[in-house]
C-alpha cells in the first residue's frame, strides 16, 4: 500500500555508504509527500556537486519503484545547511614562517573589509599561538548554548567583526601542548560549532608553515583563496615559496590572491610622506613576480602598528593612517578578485 509510513520503511533500505547508515536514520529525507500516483521528497546532502548524490538518487528511485511499481518519484537534491552555509567567501591569510606579521595583516584586513561595508568574520586558526584576543582586546569567553543536542557558540562581535579564537578558551600565557589531531579538532569546532550567520568574508588567520591546520582547512573547507604575507628578507621569501607550493598542490588547488609585503619600509609618524626602505626597495614586487601573483600591497613600519595591536585597537581603525590606506587598497583588491 502506498502511503507515507510505508515509503519511510522502504527508504530505510537505501544506504548512504560513506556514513554507513540509511537515509532515514541519517535525516537525509525532508518534505516527504505521498499520494496515490507520486512520491516526492528532498534529499539533503553535504555537497550539491558530489557525484555520489546521483548514485543515491538512482538507488532511492529504483528501490521505491521496486516496491510500489511505476509510481512517479520526484527527488530534489538540496545541500544541508551548516554553520558555514551563509558564509560566501573564506580567505586564508598564510605565511611560510613566523614573525612576519601575519596576524597583524589578518586583523587589519578584516577591519578594512568591514570598512568597505562587508560582513566580516575573523577566525584565529593559529591554535598554538592565538593573537586575536590581544589584538582586539577581548578577554571574555563566547556564549555557548545547546541547539539540536549539540553545544554551539556565538562569536564575539567587536568593531563590526565576528571573532572566534582558541585563545578565548585557554590561558594564552601557557603553551598548548597538543598533538596534531587535537589541534585540527579544535579548528573544526571553531568553524562548525559556531552560529556565524550571514558573512561575506571569513578571514582565517593561519599558523605559520605547512602543517596539519593548513591541510585541514584546505581539504575540508571551501576556501575561496589565500593571501600570503612576507617581509622583504630573502630568508622569509624562501619559506613563502614553500607555502605557495602547498596551496598549488594538485590535491588542494587553492587560488593565491596575491602577496602582501609587510614591513616594506619605515615611515616616521611626523613625516608620513617619507619612506625609508630599510630592507631594500622593490623587494616585494620581485617576490610577487617570482610567485607569479599580484603584489596586493606594501605595509609600512610605523610606530603605532604594534602599539595599537597590543592595546586591542588595530591600526586600520584609524582612517588617517598610511597603514589604513594600504589595507583599504588590499581589501578592495580582494573584493574585486
Amino acid at each position: 500500500m502506498l502511503n507515507k509510513e510505508n515509503v519511510i520503511e522502504v527508504l530505510k533500505d537505501v544506504i548512504y555508504f560513506p556514513k554507513g547508515d540509511n537515509i532515514i536514520a541519517l535525516n537525509m529525507v525532508e518534505n516527504l509527500m505521498v499520494n496515490e500516483a507520486e512520491i516526492r521528497f528532498d534529499l539533503i546532502v553535504e555537497h550539491r556537486d558530489d557525484p555520489k548524490n546521483e548514485i543515491l538518487v538512482n538507488a532511492a528511485n529504483r528501490t521505491l519503484k521496486g516496491v510500489f511499481g511505476e509510481v512517479n518519484v520526484d527527488i530534489k537534491v538540496k545541500e544541508a545547511e551548516t554553520a558555514l552555509s551563509k558564509v560566501k567567501h573564506i580567505i586564508a591569510v598564510a605565511s611560510g614562517k613566523g614573525g612576519v606579521g601575519k596576524s597583524t595583516v589578518a586583523a587589519n584586513l578584516a577591519i578594512a573589509l568591514a570598512r568597505a561595508n562587508q560582513r566580516v568574520a575573523l577566525v584565529d586558526a593559529d591554535i598554538y599561538g592565538p593573537s586575536v584576543p590581544m589584538m582586539f582586546g577581548v578577554d571574555e569567553q563566547p556564549a555557548c548554548f545547546e541547539r539540536d543536542g549539540k553545544t554551539v557558540m556565538m562569536p564575539i562581535e567587536k568593531y563590526g567583526i565576528k571573532l572566534l579564537s582558541i585563545g578565548f578558551f585557554v590561558d594564552t600565557d601557557r603553551p598548548l601542548i597538543w598533538r596534531g589531531p587535537m589541534a585540527t579538532s579544535a579548528l573544526n569546532q571553531l568553524m562548525n560549532d559556531t552560529l556565524w550567520g550571514e558573512i561575506d568574508w571569513m578571514v582565517v588567520d593561519m599558523p605559520p608553515g605547512t602543517g596539519d591546520i593548513q591541510l585541514t582547512l584546505a581539504q575540508q573547507y571551501d576556501v575561496t583563496g589565500t593571501v600570503i604575507v612576507t617581509t622583504p628578507q630573502q630568508v622569509a621569501f624562501a619559506d613563502v615559496l614553500r607555502a605557495a607550493m602547498m596551496f598549488r598542490e594538485e590535491a588542494l588547488q587553492i587560488p593565491i590572491y596575491g602577496l602582501v609585503e609587510n614591513m616594506a619600509y619605515f615611515t616616521p609618524s611626523d613625516q608620513p610622506e617619507k619612506k625609508y626602505y630599510i630592507f631594500g626597495k622593490e623587494t616585494g614586487k620581485r617576490f610577487a613576480e617570482q610567485l607569479g601573483v599580484p603584489l596586493l600591497g606594501q605595509i609600512p613600519i610605523v610606530e603605532k602598528i604594534a602599539e595599537c595591536g597590543d592595546h586591542g585597537t588595530p591600526l586600520a581603525l584609524d582612517a588617517e593612517s598610511p597603514v589604513t590606506k594600504a589595507f583599504d587598497a588590499i581589501a578592495q583588491a580582494v573584493i574585486n578578485h
